[in-house]
């Protein structure tokens, strides 16, 4: 079977050494609740040579931090670049919130020709890099905790490597691990990375194998053709060692994200649900056993492929995709069948609504299953206006941020903003703002006192 990952995410050309210190302009200002790092390549034997920058948001509220949720771009410049606004992302923040877990966001510098093994593979480096940063992003915030608290990862492509690296290199850590068309080495291939070991504790650590359909389960020609036999791969040899790992396959897409976020918050959900501790520094816990559900491995999901309670399933486990509980069986079967993973939950309402002059400000929390599409204005009881008008989001649902192709917000940053110019002046009048998530659910409006 060939290992397809490689061949997709890590180009193996490398830079000219002048060209391995490219400087990324991050413009989105890094002020509280954001903090961020930066560190320069190094040419130090088994450190990182590319530089790096990590921003994190500390959830407001200053209450000790449980855990921090990483979300891990993939490779080459662009994809590089989308890492900048990985802790801005409103969707993201809404589970981090809920869980009082930091959000982080890295940022490699790798040029475009590079190899990014040299990052994605995180024994060159990055595992360090990330442990550091986490040290000192906790002294900035004024959370030391920081250092020290679980991980839940989330990687696409050589962010899924990265991800998955990590969960087989520190198990102790990771609550879970949800890798998006990307998988690390665990078998040996002649010229490939070196695999890691596979533990008994990596075992415990849920993960996730989440691919698109035009990555080679039905398009098996062409540039991503690769990433479901390495993913198969993978899978295979960690669920026969009894791993707690799924397999999902999204209908719609290729290499993109498309609508996975609307399958892997709720999974993550339910995962730092089950394993962070009551008390902080306790070890991890386990996954309840008993609320476990299976799956049998089918690329075409069919009426019969519907998962059912572990203790009812009859056939060959070692084959079977695992999943947490029953509310993410069901959303894994919508996601499989079409990619719409129902949401029968309205949106929190916005908040804060001021005006000033004819310019309308709010804030508001993202809807954790389905995030924001875009908020309606009313002004003396009829609608106004949308902002934005026209959400946008070429590679899924129209989201108010937008998405990059890795699953991050575009830049500049929408804004919760609106400006009435078709007021009088001297005229007074009464505004709402009401939110609407990505399955077309309105929130409760908020009125400017």
């Amino acid at each position: 079977m060939r290992w397809g990952l490689l061949l997709l995410v890590c180009a193996l050309r490398v830079a000219p050494l002048s060209a391995q210190e490219p400087v990324y302009v991050n413009v989105l200002a890094a002020k509280p609740p954001y903090y961020r790092v930066r560190y320069p390549a190094s040419t130090e034997p088994g450190t990182l040579i590319y530089p790096v920058s990590y921003t994190v948001w500390i959830p407001p509220g200053g209450k000790s931090l449980r855990g921090v949720i990483v979300h891990q771009h993939g490779c080459g410049e662009g994809s590089c670049k989308s890492g900048q606004t990985g802790a801005f992302d409103l969707h993201w923040q809404s589970l981090a919130r809920k869980h009082q877990c930091a959000l982080l966001g890295p940022s490699y510098e790798q040029p475009e020709m590079a190899n990014c093994q040299m990052w994605c593979d995180p024994r060159n480096g990055s595992a360090a890099a990330f442990q550091k940063s986490l040290a000192e992003l906790g002294t900035q915030s004024g959370h030391p905790e920081l250092a020290s608290v679980p991980w839940a990862l989330w990687g696409h492509s050589g962010g899924g490597h990265w991800a998955g690296g990590m969960a087989l290199l520190f198990p102790e850590r990771v609550v879970a691990a949800w890798l998006r068309s990307g998988v690390p080495p665990v078998i040996a291939v002649e010229g490939k990375p070196q695999p890691y070991s596979i533990s008994e504790a990596a075992c415990q650590v849920p993960l996730m194998c989440n691919v698109g359909t035009q990555e080679g389960v039905t398009v098996k020609e062409g540039r991503f053709a690769g990433v479901w036999p390495g993913n198969q791969q993978f899978f295979q040899t960690m669920r026969a060692r009894g791993s707690l790992i799924g397999v999902a396959i999204d209908p719609l897409s290729s290499h993109d994200c498309g609508n996975q976020r609307y399958l892997a918050i709720p999974w993550l959900d339910a995962c730092l649900t089950a394993r962070l501790p009551a008390t902080p520094g306790a070890p991890l816990k386990s996954m309840p056993s008993g609320d476990s559900w299976l799956a049998p491995l089918d690329l075409e999901v069919a009426p019969g492929s519907a998962p059912v309670p572990a203790a009812q399933f009859g056939g060959d486990r070692s084959q079977s995709v695992w999943l947490p509980n029953a509310s993410i069986a069901t959303a894994w079967l919508q996601y499989s069948r079409d990619s719409v993973v129902a949401d029968p939950t309205p949106p929190p309402a916005p908040a804060n609504l001021t005006q000033r002059d004819n310019v309308l400000t709010w804030t508001a929390e993202a809807d954790l299953e389905s995030g924001l599409s875009h908020f309606v204005i009313e002004r003396d009881g009829k609608v106004l206006a949308r902002v934005p008008e026209m959400p946008r989001n070429p590679f899924g649902r129209p989201l108010f941020q937008n998405l990059s192709y890795s699953d991050t917000p575009t830049q500049p940053l929408a804004e919760m903003q609106f400006t009435d110019n078709s007021v009088v002046p001297g005229q007074t009048h009464q505004y709402r703002v009401i939110a609407v998530n990505t399955v077309g659910l309105d929130s409760v409006g908020s009125t400017k006192p």
